[in-house]
């Protein structure tokens, strides 16, 4: 069920990003949408945090919070030893250029009127690199992510695929050499067979240039295969934190074994909850359920669950669920 708490944090003094109690609100004539309710993160150098859910449940809400942008409602973003939150825009920009993000709609994310050339040197201009290694270090960069900047380097966005555009954007993100690099959702709007080549181009980034990574997305077996450890969220709130080895056997959360059960080559080996889903309307971020969020269309929610909020606990080693109703 979903829920809140700090156990899944590690100890590890070197952690290249660390969130806590992230809080994500955004008035509307309604009332107030709960995007990100109390979510915590830890992520550690040269390792991958997948983030997994449905469409709605805040993950790509919290992706840009961390990036301040706009900054969270309340909570604490610290990247290394720096506290995003509350910086002034000066030192919050110079802090920031270490924390890049790859955007979902490739095209949408660059200006049509740029170049290829000036639209990956343009964080390089910002802070002032410039001279004749400018022409060679993003041809560099070009290459690096499979593009022939021969080929590429005059073009404008429009003359580019979809998959050359996301390859573009990686490229430009890499620019600025970053510690931490944020994908929300990178792949989605990709064909199959470009979604496999840009998925392997940011498992060899990470390697090469000692990235961090939080990947964002809404597909179990994309989650599954790129990343080390995986966050299970619904309605703003973490279900269950996992390690991606062998999930698909491992998952305890009711919501977690759902979205293992929605892929066929999981749900042979997946275990069912237990019980069916509720067929009930999915409630809304506006007025989201008391106690567990997820109770509404859990098979094992009981009173105590509409009355008292689960905190995330250690069931296995590594892995963090948050449910009153399940045993290891």
């Amino acid at each position: 069920m979903a829920g809140s708490g700090t156990a899944h944090l590690r100890s590890d003094d070197q952690r290249a990003l660390t969130v806590e109690n992230l809080v994500v609100e955004f008035p509307v004539s309604g009332g107030t949408v709960h995007a990100v309710s109390d979510l915590s993160i830890d992520l550690l150098p040269r390792e991958t945090l997948g983030i997994l859910g449905e469409s709605g449940c805040g993950k790509s809400s919290a992706g840009r919070a961390l990036m301040q942008l706009p900054s969270p409602t309340s909570g604490n973003v610290r990247l290394g030893d720096v506290e995003l939150t509350g910086l002034k825009p000066k030192a919050m920009r110079e802090a920031r250029a270490k924390m890049q993000m790859i955007m979902q709609d490739p095209v949408s994310a660059l200006n049509p009127r740029r170049k290829v050339k000036d639209l990956v040197a343009e964080g390089l201009e910002i802070w002032g690199f410039s001279g004749e290694d400018r022409a060679k270090f993003i041809d560099d960069l070009l290459r690096s992510v499979g593009l022939d900047p021969d080929v590429v380097r005059d073009r404008r966005p429009h003359e580019l695929s979809g998959g050359q555009c996301q390859r573009v954007c990686i490229a430009r993100s890499l620019a600025m050499d970053p510690d931490v690099l944020i994908c929300d959702e990178p792949v989605s709007s990709l064909d199959v067979s470009v979604q496999a080549q840009v998925l392997n181009l940011l498992e060899e980034t990470r390697e090469r240039y000692d990235l961090s990574m939080i990947f964002i997305a809404h597909d179990v077996a994309v989650v599954k295969n790129i990343s080390d450890r995986v966050m299970v969220m619904y309605l703003g709130k973490t279900c269950e934190v996992i390690p991606s080895d062998g999930m698909e056997n491992k998952a305890l959360h009711p919501y977690t074994k759902l979205l293992l059960t929605s892929v066929p080559s999981a749900s042979d080996a997946a275990a069912a909850p237990s019980g069916p889903v509720k067929a009930v309307e999915l409630p809304s971020p506006l007025n989201p359920p008391s106690g567990c969020r997820f109770r509404t269309r859990c098979p094992l929610a009981t009173e105590q669950c509409a009355a008292e909020e689960p905190q995330l606990r250690e069931m296995r080693p590594g892995q963090f669920v948050a449910c009153h109703n399940v045993e290891a």
